[in-house]
């Protein structure tokens, strides 16, 4: 494969040039190996080519930049830099490039098929619709129907936007193509513009007759109520497509989708993580030094569990199973239980005296071992103070 030449020297400049430059350069070498001015001369197709390659590279900044640093690597995809480069062919951006440069003057000479065709089938716009659903609803799924203010296919002409009666006729201007050609002498040759015809915008038809209801556009504004299925499992962001409710077609084109965007409201209780469930359960000091039979409520029913004696506050117990479905599969999560030791804060005299006189029975040693391992590294810490 050849080594390519220096995009600057492809368009006959010195690096650096500047932006007018290189739009002048490359007008200029554009008209001389253009394919309508070289029938069937390969060697002038591929010029061209490569003058597109370059001016493609040169009048994007970063991409310029890029090149002028690191040369051809700079902007080969393929050699680390993250640069694009041209993608070969007379498609793509390349129309985009003349059209600024040219005013279109080139729209049918040399594209792959042409200008595009405004008349085929075109499919209807996607909508978009968020909801908020409750906690548990978001947990077990639920139907819910929604209301969505939308275009929807005039009922009094079907859609095709003609009174009752009457017809799309074919566009006497465009003969049906939807295209209307205009010729172009230049000093440096012919050249033929295409571009959508603006009797019937490109549709190939007009109406004579037009529907009172719609005015002719076969789609009237209507506010309409949509049953959406949720799924047990979504959660906040979740998106349900719901295929052909969103606004219709043109041209016998599909409709648009519809897409639901969940948003789930917060649990008195119960934090989600993924499919599990986080439940902060407080408990008393009775409970926490004895041991219980407490009460855990979950998503679905209450369950009975037992706490050992010497519950410290802060652990966590797992209840399997006891979470949230997963959307995609059959696995549940499981509900996670952390205690919290709740002290009492409004207490009799008699009440105080008892806790002062059951503390003063306690083997510190024996009873709480944390606070003699904090006791003993203190003694370590300031022995020499």
């Amino acid at each position: 494969m050849a080594e390519k030449r220096d995009f600057y020297e492809v368009l006959g400049l010195n690096k650096g040039a500047a932006d007018d430059e290189i739009k002048k350069a490359f007008r200029k070498k554009a008209m001389e190996y253009h394919p309508d001015r070289n029938p069937g001369d390969k060697t002038a197709e591929e010029k061209f080519k490569e003058v597109n390659e370059a001016y493609s590279i040169l009048s994007d900044p970063q991409k310029k930049d890029k090149y002028d640093r690191f040369g051809h690597a700079g902007v080969d995809p393929n050699a680390g830099f993250g640069g694009g480069g041209f993608g070969g062919g007379f498609g793509g951006g390349f129309e985009d490039i003349f059209g600024d440069l040219f005013g279109g003057m080139f729209g049918g000479g040399f594209s792959q098929g042409g200008a595009r065709r405004r008349n085929g089938p075109r499919k209807g716009q996607d909508l978009q619709k968020n909801i908020s659903i409750a906690f548990e609803e978001a947990a077990f799924g639920a139907k819910k129907q929604i209301q969505i203010n939308k275009y929807v296919e005039c009922e009094t002409c079907g859609g095709s936007g003609a009174a009752q009666g009457s017809e799309k006729v074919t566009c006497s201007k465009c003969n049906g193509s939807g295209e209307v050609r205009t010729t172009q002498r230049t000093p440096f040759g012919q050249f033929t513009n295409v571009s959508a015809c603006d009797k019937c915008g490109g549709t190939g038809e007009t109406i004579e007759n037009p529907c009172p209801s719609c005015s002719g556009s076969g789609k009237v504004r209507k506010t309409v109520t949509i049953s959406v299925e949720i799924p047990a499992g979504v959660d906040n962001d979740s998106v349900i497509s719901i295929k052909g409710q969103g606004e219709p077609g043109s041209n016998g084109g599909p409709n648009g989708d519809l897409y639901v965007v969940i948003g789930v409201q917060p649990h008195q209780l119960f934090t989600r993580k993924g499919t599990d469930l986080w439940l902060d359960l407080p408990i008393t000091f009775t409970q926490a030094a004895l041991g219980d039979d407490i009460i855990v409520p979950t998503l679905k029913e209450k369950v009975s569990y037992k706490i050992p004696a010497g519950t410290q506050p802060e652990t966590v117990f797992r209840l399997k199973g006891k979470g949230i479905k997963s959307l995609r599969t059959s696995k549940v999560g499981d509900l996670y239980v952390k205690v919290t030791l709740e002290v009492p804060t409004k207490l009799t005299s008699e009440q105080k005296k008892l806790i002062s006189k059951f503390g003063e029975s306690l083997n510190t040693e024996g009873c709480y071992s944390k606070k003699k391992k904090f006791a003993d590294a203190m003694k370590e810490i300031f022995k020499g103070s």
